[in-house]
């Protein structure tokens, strides 16, 4: 199974780019020569990760969103239900492009992943910063655990 796992974000806006520092921490767990798996940093976004989205048997995404909950919180939307939380929550956005116009785009073309989740962690502050706060740093390990575990759980239920 082909699994994508983007990390969006931009990193000089402190929780903002908490996808980014989950992908780097996930690159120093998964062995090198696990050829399913492929760590996108997806920065701010573009319509050119479409084409990787569109090639995955397996999607997950990791980014700061706003749950309404205590920053640093965490919560895994999969399937369906990350489809009604991304169509429920458009926000207002430093990415050019949102990541329901990517979901739109891969529907369009049937390519939108069946196994698909979204890893959402509460941000704390959307400013001026190149490091995640403290509430926000503490979820990266969480958020690796909770992928490591999805993945796992993929791979042993072939839907």
């Amino acid at each position: 199974m082909r699994i994508l796992i983007l990390g969006l974000g931009n990193t000089l806006l402190s929780d903002e780019g908490v996808g980014i520092h989950v992908i780097k921490a996930l690159a120093e767990r998964i062995s090198p020569g696990d050829e399913e798996i492929e760590l996108v940093d997806g920065g701010t976004l573009s319509f050119t990760l479409a084409g990787p989205i569109g090639e995955s048997e397996a999607l997950v995404v990791v980014d700061a969103a706003q749950i309404r909950d205590v920053p640093g919180s965490l919560r895994v939307y999969e399937g369906e239900a990350m489809d009604r939380f991304l169509l429920g929550n458009r926000k207002s956005s430093v990415h050019e492009v949102g990541l329901t116009d990517l979901m739109s785009i891969a529907r369009l073309t049937d390519s939108w992943p069946a196994r698909r989740a979204l890893v959402a962690i509460q941000p704390a502050v959307v400013d001026w910063g190149e490091v995640p706060t403290e509430a926000v740093a503490e979820a990266v390990p969480l958020a690796c655990e909770r992928i490591c575990s999805l993945i796992e759980a993929w791979r042993h239920d072939p839907a």
